[in-house]
């Protein structure tokens, strides 16, 4: 058996971006020459993987899994829609979904060596996204949706209420997924992106000819348009998809909006 160490597998595997198994597989076939590895693992088109780091990965997918009173929202990137929604790409994300559920967001640290092997398999630069679990507490309830598109999960919600029922969170996660939107509530949103869009209001508002008297009060009434804006605004005060006469906080009644999260592929 070849003389070799789980350090000089991580050597090779660092400096070549093959994975675990292909970096163990050419130690062992080359009585554990680095260089003769290193030229194994090229021969075979197995270390290629720190080459494709820097392409462009805007595809993906994205899963959800619940655990008990735990609920995990995962993102995994691909280049193509058609790795995305290969039966491996899926069964990783599922896998990772799944444990974030149970064990917390360090978990994704357990298969590092999985997504290595993935990204020589699929020959694609697959990297992990946005990571979120969310726990209810006593009174709380959370609830998720998730789009499916062409075998693959493309937008992702998870929201987390406190004195509102299952199917209210349900109705909420699905607006989320229509309304995309950026924050829970107006003290949120950058001080900056507010005052930037107070200025274009007011140069848009003097460049329609109304009167200097009126200009903060069309303007204010414009701002708070933009609060409410599909997709992006504000949450709480955005309309609600199946009724746009409500208000998400009107929607809502007695209930109230703890924390929620959303992933969409390709944003």
């Amino acid at each position: 058996m070849a003389d070799f160490t789980a350090q000089d597998v991580k050597a090779l595997r660092d400096a070549t971006g093959a994975g675990m198994m292909d970096a163990k597989r050419a130690l062992s076939e080359n009585d554990g020459d680095f260089e003769a590895a290193t030229q194994w693992l090229r021969e075979r088109g197995l270390g290629k993987a720190a080459e494709r780091a820097d392409r462009e990965n805007a595809e993906g997918a994205v899963a959800v899994a619940r655990a008990g009173d735990a609920a995990s929202l995962v993102e995994l990137k691909s280049e193509t829609d058609f790795v995305a929604k290969s039966p491996q790409f899926v069964g990783l994300l599922d896998e990772l979904a799944a444990a974030v559920a149970a064990d917390g967001e360090g978990a994704v640290d357990n298969f590092k060596d999985a997504l290595d092997d993935l990204r020589l398999t699929l020959k694609e630069n697959i990297q992990l996204g946005k990571v979120v679990r969310l726990t209810a507490d006593a009174g709380q309830v959370l609830e998720s949706y998730l789009h499916v598109q062409n075998g693959r999960g493309v937008n992702g919600v998870l929201v987390q209420l406190e004195g509102g029922t299952a199917e209210l969170a349900h109705d909420l996660a699905v607006h989320v997924a229509f309304g995309r939107p950026s924050v829970l509530q107006r003290d949120e949103v950058p001080t900056e992106d507010v005052e930037a869009e107070r200025a274009t209001l007011e140069a848009q508002t003097r460049n329609e000819g109304k009167p200097e008297p009126a200009v903060a009060k069309i303007v204010e009434g414009k701002l708070n348009g933009w609060y409410k804006r599909v997709p992006g605004g504000v949450l709480l005060e955005q309309p609600y998809a199946k009724d746009d006469k409500l208000s998400i906080t009107q929607f809502l009644g007695g209930a109230r909006v703890l924390r929620f999260a959303q992933v969409v592929i390709g944003s």
